[in-house]
């Protein structure tokens, strides 16, 4: 047999490596890829992810779901009450599951005390994670009379007569 040139060798190896398309035969065994760890190419879990899958699966990691949807409800209260309503009232904050809105009128305060359970369920359909378990309408505050130009320094006028 003759010596094969270069050319030849090159031929069969490249024939050997990636094989010959009408022939039909195996190479041997396969190299099984173990797809449990996320340090294999091609593995399970390395496909690339968008930027809010990340994000959501960082904040659920680490307990960040509950505060927050508390922000984004608090920063949505037009969408979430109306337009109308939100023109006279302001959620002041949330603290033990309670939501308190501050309304400019006791009028209004109580109109919106009235309106509770479609509030709850607007919240509880587009904010689960926010852990409302209430809400809490408060009116105005009424003026001090501690301080200011008609308050008087020590226990104030008391009943002379007795």
């Amino acid at each position: 047999m003759a010596e094969q040139s270069e050319a030849g060798r090159v031929y069969l190896r490249f024939k050997d490596v990636f094989g010959d398309p009408n022939a039909k035969r195996s190479r041997g065994k396969r190299r099984t890829r173990d797809e449990t760890g996320s340090s294999v190419p091609f593995g399970a879990g390395r496909d690339p992810r968008g930027l809010g899958d990340a994000i959501s699966s960082l904040t659920r990691q680490l307990g960040w779901n509950s505060p927050l949807a508390q922000s984004e409800l608090l920063a949505s209260w037009v969408e979430l009450a109306g337009e109308e309503t939100a023109k006279h009232s302001t959620p002041a904050g949330i603290e033990d599951g309670v939501l308190t809105v501050s309304c400019e009128s006791t009028a209004w305060a109580t109109q919106l005390r009235m309106m509770r359970v479609e509030i709850m369920g607007h919240i509880a359909v587009k904010y689960p994670d926010a852990g409302i378990e209430s809400i809490r309408f408060q009116g105005p505050n009424a003026p001090s009379w501690k301080k200011g130009p008609r308050s008087i320094p020590g226990r104030g006028p008391r009943d002379t007569y007795g």
